[in-house]
């Protein structure tokens, strides 16, 4: 297969990020900067900020994933960019760059379905291990702050064709997480702290009943419903009750005016803040999500007969849920693949080495595409 070196550029959500990958497994580099202290403020990701901050951050960062590969405009072979799923004029920061970047250096330009890169982030790391017998069909669980989706992938040629067998009727896993996190006044993002906090509490303290969906889903035909869908906007709803039952909204308030006044609050300033009950609710909640995650999609591979799992996305980092999907996968004989720390939250990596097989086959972009806030992975 021909060589190729490709740029990738990501800006979906609130990370501005390029790199540069060769033919889809080896990384020249990576350059993510990441927008959490401009929205920190506000408990979650305001859109209008994201997109002037990726104005700001493009061009440097772009410089700066050349330089650290060793690369050139010219040198490049193509250019990669997030078509969607995200937020609308966040795509379009990056999108308009790389068509202007693409247009005046004559180079083809690439798209890349958003949650496909999380896909193949997976699959370019084990690449540089060396590792190339991915065992097909595969079932990959996509989960950050606003997906969580399982796909069946095959493969076909030198790409892959995707089917959408189970998604969130309403929060995402992430969003579960931050929310959850903004409630009891412990900071944002709430993914990292959640999970940091939670091995200090007890996981069977508060029993959250298991996710009850009726399986008629309006949004998908009759035929193509499966039970593998997930809903976290219950269990968001059950902390809020507890936390009103057990009178904990002084603490929280106490807690929120400390954290205040610390510029880059982490889970270290938090914990001498968490007292026995509120830690005792976090782990709860915590084992209630990956439960929920691993359950569904161990159910979905027996039914599917797969051989292989991809956990991949920003919650893909979680302790708890790695450790879960590791213990139960061996238990059954599944093949399961975790991306890097680095590489489980957005990044343009996994950009560029989804782009490699489009980049094979001539499939590039035409002059008039734009943003798809929900572009489908099919």
């Amino acid at each position: 297969m021909a060589e190729a070196s490709i740029l990738g550029i990501e800006t979906s959500c609130d990370e501005t990020a390029a790199a540069v990958v060769r033919s889809g497994e080896r990384l020249l580099s990576n350059v993510v900067l990441s927008q959490i202290a401009t929205h920190q403020p506000y408990g979650g990701v305001v859109p209008e900020l994201a997109s002037r901050e990726h104005l700001r951050a493009i061009v440097p960062v772009v410089r700066r994933a050349l330089k650290d590969a060793g690369q050139t405009y010219e040198s490049l072979d193509a250019i990669a960019v997030t078509q969607g799923p995200g937020l609308a004029g966040a795509l379009l920061v990056g999108i308009s760059y790389a068509k202007a970047l693409a247009f005046a250096l004559e180079k083809p330009l690439v798209t890349v379905n958003h949650l496909e890169g999380h896909i193949h982030a997976v699959l370019l790391e084990e690449r540089q291990k060396g590792n190339f017998n991915i065992n097909f069909p595969l079932l990959a669980l996509v989960v950050s702050g606003g997906h969580t989706h399982l796909f069946l992938a095959q493969q076909r040629g030198s790409g892959w064709v995707y089917e959408n067998i189970g998604r969130t009727r309403d929060d995402a896993a992430g969003e579960a997480y931050d929310k959850v996190a903004k409630l009891l006044g412990l900071g944002y993002p709430g993914g990292p702290v959640i999970d940091a906090l939670a091995r200090y509490g007890n996981a069977h303290a508060v029993r959250f009943g298991p996710t009850q969906i009726k399986h008629y889903n309006r949004g998908v035909p009759k035929e193509k419903q499966t039970p593998y869908d997930f809903s976290f906007s219950g269990i968001k709803t059950a902390v809020l009750r507890y936390v009103e039952t057990e009178n904990m909204r002084s603490s929280i308030a106490a807690r929120q005016q400390a954290i205040a006044g610390i510029a880059k609050p982490k889970a270290v300033d938090v914990l001498p803040l968490c007292d026995k009950k509120t830690l005792d609710l976090v782990a709860s909640f915590q084992r209630a999500v990956v439960e929920d995650l691993v359950t569904k999609t161990l159910e979905a591979a027996q039914e599917r007969d797969v051989q292989t799992l991809f956990i991949t996305g920003g919650v893909a980092a979680n302790s708890e849920l790695r450790e879960m999907f590791e213990l139960q996968s061996a238990k059954v004989g599944l093949a399961v693949y975790f991306p890097s720390q680095k590489l489980s939250t957005d990044n343009a990596a996994m950009i560029a080495a989804a782009a490699y097989p489009k980049y094979l086959a001539s499939d590039f972009a035409a002059p008039g595409f734009s943003a798809e806030a929900s572009l489908a992975l099919r």
